[in-house]
């Protein structure tokens, strides 16, 4: 197999650069996987920022942005003696951001989420969905706190931030999404934009709100990589997890075509983990994806595979959203635990004026561990979305989740509901 994929890499490189001539801008921007289109509903817009000619101005001319966001989410579990839970939560971000002077501007940001009481289930009685503000109702937190400096193509910031890269990036499913602390140059050349730094501690709904911040591997992660996005797509990433594990992750991709309203997008991905310390992270994960656009209708479907030895598992990163068959809910990590496994999803995708619908169908198979033990996941997505403009989203997804290899109700048996109204300004 470590044969097969430079060459498969290869050629879907040269068939893109045969079709890239045609390809537009909408086009290039198509989401790999469910998880990255739930990411993408309310993402907050970032201003542009003003160049100015004194201190003083940095102040006078800074720019307020933020959401105003509120979500409903429930879970309606299967398993026996599993209470339901629910919560309703109000929040958002106000971000302050400097004007730019001789290169340099900062950065502040506050995120919070509050309970609504009367509308969320009683954390005494494990009725409360703690995965909007944590188990005390109330979230608030300095996230974003960051120095600039930007020189012509190179740009340094250090502090709090938010990152989106294949495996560490702010997951913006939910209230509060991951902010990193870390250190971070990147520069731009062409076509070519070039990523490195150091990431100390995160914060976010992949982490446990109610740790707050939290260290990153042992001693923070290393990371390097480049994208290119002209001819074709093409994103490569190296990672040093500290006493976890290093990764090796690609990505190639193009898109062709047919007509002015047809269109084919297919990518494949790579990612190798290598244990470090006895880490039991340790995984190979292949998979591709096909798209077919028709007026404003998409048909896709994608596949990870992931090797893994005895005792070992894969880790998808601190956002959960690499990998072309991750859902709202469900990713590959979930079955790959001493065992080989894939995972299969198609979806249907179809925008009708202000409306976005969504339907996904996902199959997560582990083969038998070593105590015998197969895995079997089904997850649905359905959502729905409403944008009448930039600054204003209604959206709803309802989630079944099935473990398909029990007898009895598990852990994996229940359906989650999710109604977000969001703001931004």
């Amino acid at each position: 197999m470590a044969k097969i994929l430079p060459t498969v890499l290869t050629s879907t490189l040269l068939l893109s650069s045969l079709y890239a001539a045609q390809e537009t801008t909408e086009q290039r921007e198509r989401i790999p996987s469910v998880r990255k289109a739930v990411d993408s509903i309310a993402n907050m817009e970032q201003k542009d920022i003003d160049i100015v000619s004194s201190f003083r101005h940095m102040f006078e001319d800074g720019k307020v942005s933020g959401q105003v966001r509120s979500i409903y989410a429930n879970y309606n579990n299967k398993k026996l003696n599993e209470p339901n839970t629910y919560a309703t939560a109000i929040g958002g971000i106000l971000k302050y951001e400097l004007a730019e002077f001789q290169g340099f501007n900062a950065g502040v940001a506050f995120y919070t989420s509050q309970d609504i009481n009367f509308a969320t289930g009683s954390a005494s009685e494990h009725k409360q969905n703690n995965e909007l503000s944590s188990s005390d109702g109330s979230y608030t937190d300095l996230s974003e706190a960051y120095i600039n400096y930007r020189y012509k193509d190179l740009n340094l910031r250090a502090g709090r931030q938010t990152l989106d890269t294949p495996l560490a990036d702010s997951d913006d499913i939910r209230m509060i999404q991951n902010t990193f602390e870390a250190y971070i140059a990147s520069y731009s050349y062409a076509n070519i934009d070039i990523l490195g730094g150091f990431i100390s501690s995160w914060e976010g709904v992949d982490q446990d709100l109610d740790d707050g911040w939290k260290k990153v591997a042992d001693n923070g992660a290393y990371l390097v990589g480049a994208s290119y996005n002209e001819l074709f797509e093409l994103n490569a990433y190296y990672y040093n997890f500290t006493k976890r594990f290093q990764a090796v992750y690609l990505d190639a991709g193009f898109n062709y075509p047919l007509n002015d309203t047809i269109s084919f997008h297919g990518a494949l991905q790579f990612l190798d983990e290598s244990e470090l310390d006895n880490s039991n992270y340790d995984s190979t994960i292949y998979g591709a994806v096909a798209e077919l656009v028709m007026y404003d209708l998409g048909i896709n479907i994608a596949y990870n595979n992931a090797h893994n030895s005895k005792n070992k598992q894969s880790f998808s990163g601190t956002g959960g959203g690499s990998l072309f068959t991750s859902m709202d809910t469900t990713i590959i990590d979930e079955v790959t635990e001493d065992r080989d496994s894939y995972a299969v999803v198609g979806g249907l995708s179809y925008d009708f004026s202000d409306f976005n619908f969504l339907y996904a169908y996902g199959s997560f198979k582990g083969d038998a561990n070593s105590n015998g033990e197969k895995a079997h996941l089904i997850e649905q997505d359905m959502g729905v979305e409403y944008s009448p403009n930039d600054a204003f989203t209604l959206a709803a997804i309802y989630v079944i989740s099935e473990d398909k290899e029990q007898n009895l109700k598990t852990e994996y048996d229940w359906t989650r509901m999710q109604l977000m109204l969001n703001y931004s300004f």
